[in-house]
């Protein structure tokens, strides 16, 4: 029973992805730059812990902030909006976000211990409902606090300072922007040459999210070639993990290869699974670079 309602949450998830990706919507740029986008950039986090949300639940809420039109990206459960002295309005619906981990079922600590084996965690996938502060009254004014876009003339400092920070190994030139993994170094067009010039730093956090898939850092696999699942599968997880990057430092967030939505597809069409793995990949590679900030830590993630 709990293995079929774990795989539901997968594939209801899944089809919402699915079909965002048919509609020619990418669901990890989305919220910015269409006409219902009223909330400011940022990742969603909770209104009472001020954790941000990580994995698929960046996706989830996302979502939900461009369909709703909320105004802002903070989060409550309703106990949480209950504790703050507030409470959701009558007749809201709330969004269900998922919580993952793993748990040791008493037998199998008994089985473990009679074998004198390490017992094996289960992985379970639970879902909860959270409401948009917007969705709520009588809350303080902290809970409507959101994080501000940075005045454009602060952007691109920001994305500089978190580039040489990371100490990756940049090399200018060429017309190509890529990670090679063999000898860990990321090349990267000079910035002139973008049409945009912030897109030079998009592409740089894309090419960083490879690079913390090297052996050395979060060890994922980079083996796949141009056209493969593995590649698709790859790719996915550096474009969400430059969206987030780009979130989180008030960096309007966009597709850098929308070329590559017919292999997503495919890739989350194959696997019920495809997108939760992209997006928790995703979510540990911004949390990564985010860390190398200079007098920074990047915040604790809530479920």
């Amino acid at each position: 029973m709990a293995e079929r309602k774990r795989e539901t949450v997968y594939q209801e998830v899944t089809d919402r992805i699915i079909a965002e990706l048919e509609a020619g919507r990418v669901p990890w740029v989305q919220p910015w730059g269409t006409p219902g986008a009223k909330a400011g950039l940022g990742l969603p986090r909770n209104a009472r812990t001020a954790n941000t949300y990580s994995g698929i639940n960046i996706l989830i809420l996302w979502g939900a902030v461009i369909a709703e039109s909320y105004p802002t990206q903070n989060w409550l459960t309703f106990r949480q909006a209950q504790a703050m002295g507030g409470s959701v309005r009558k007749g809201q619906r709330g969004t269900t976000v998922c919580y993952a981990d793993r748990f040791i079922p008493k037998a199998e600590r008994k089985r473990a211990r009679e074998v004198g084996k390490e017992p094996e965690a289960v992985p379970f996938l639970k879902r909860y409902t959270v409401f948009n502060v917007a969705q709520c009254e009588g809350l303080p004014e902290t809970a409507q606090a959101g994080a501000q876009p940075l005045p454009e003339r602060e952007i691109v400092p920001q994305a500089e300072s978190l580039i040489q920070a990371t100490g990756a190994d940049f090399r200018s030139g060429g017309s190509r922007a890529y990670y090679a993994p063999v000898e860990d170094y990321i090349q990267v067009p000079p910035q002139p040459a973008f049409f945009e010039q912030i897109n030079f730093y998009r592409t740089c956090f894309h090419e960083l999210g490879h690079w913390t898939g090297h052996a050395s850092r979060l060890d994922r696999d980079l083996s796949g070639r141009f056209g493969s699942g593995k590649y698709a599968r790859e790719e996915l997880v550096a474009e969400m993990a430059s969206a987030f990057l780009c979130a989180s430092l008030g960096i309007v967030p966009t597709v850098r290869h929308a070329d590559y939505i017919g292999s997503w597809l495919d890739v989350v069409r194959e696997d019920n699974r495809a997108i939760f793995r992209a997006a928790s990949q995703a979510s540990k590679a911004a949390d990564f670079l985010l860390a190398f900030r200079p007098d920074e830590t990047a915040g604790e993630r809530a479920a």
